[in-house]
């Protein structure tokens, strides 16, 4: 690993390989037998933004966060639309499977399990999150997705039978539509997902409540997996 700050374990880095040619910071664990979380970031973020969010979630977890390649008038993106909630499908795909990648590589280089991957996303990185879930079902095994609307619509839908989803959305939220929101935790649950939908009465911000809400929803998850265990 190159590292691009001397910022100790959490600096930004970019793998040596393809594989892993994504800028990101990876936190250690610090707590046996918790999940990795993957963090992805809204447009104009980057890899730090959701960091404090996933140590919240999920106290003493490995955090795993990329920045999304894809540039919006110099405003970082998990891939290419063409317009505000109109998205270039072709460039989704071809994202997706580089995500997966990214996150099959990231857990040999960093030791860690692959069957153990919850996402945590939010706007632009919740929506790549839910392409992954529809198009790469084995990457993850639950996700938190932060007002999130329908990437697209697989043909065949996949098999989630079973994948805890969490969704949050405003009611208020001029960006992602309610309407679209249940349109994503109809699509989820017709592929066996099981989905908790959560209400703000907000706009497309993240309020301090669903955080909360997202971190009990969490553990209650986190504590039944290692139950199961």
């Amino acid at each position: 690993m190159r590292m691009a700050s001397p910022d100790g374990p959490g600096a930004a880095m970019r793998g040596s390989g393809p594989d892993l040619d994504f800028i990101h910071r990876f936190i250690p664990a610090t707590s046996d037998g918790l999940p990795t979380v993957l963090l992805l970031h809204g447009t104009g973020g980057n890899e730090d933004d959701l960091l404090a969010i996933g140590a919240r979630l999920a106290p003493g977890a490995a955090l795993l966060s990329p920045r999304g390649k894809v540039l919006e008038n110099g405003m970082a993106r998990f891939f290419r639309r063409i317009a505000e909630g109109v998205f270039d499908l072709d460039d989704l795909r071809r994202r997706t499977d580089e995500l997966a990648v990214f996150v099959e590589a990231a857990a040999d280089a960093y030791g860690l399990d692959r069957t153990r991957v919850v996402a945590v996303g939010y706007s632009n990185g919740a929506n790549i999150a839910a392409s992954l879930l529809l198009l790469k079902p084995r990457v993850l095994s639950a996700a938190v997705l932060l007002h999130a609307m329908v990437p697209l619509v697989p043909d065949p839908v996949p098999d989630l039978q079973g994948t805890p989803v969490f969704l949050s959305a405003g009611r208020l939220d001029t960006m992602i539509p309610p309407r679209e929101t249940e349109r994503l935790a109809k699509l989820l649950e017709t592929a066996g997902a099981r989905v908790a939908l959560a209400w703000q009465q907000g706009g497309h911000g993240l309020a301090p409540g669903e955080l909360e809400s997202a971190r009990l929803w969490f553990q209650e998850w986190a504590a039944n997996r290692a139950g199961k265990a």
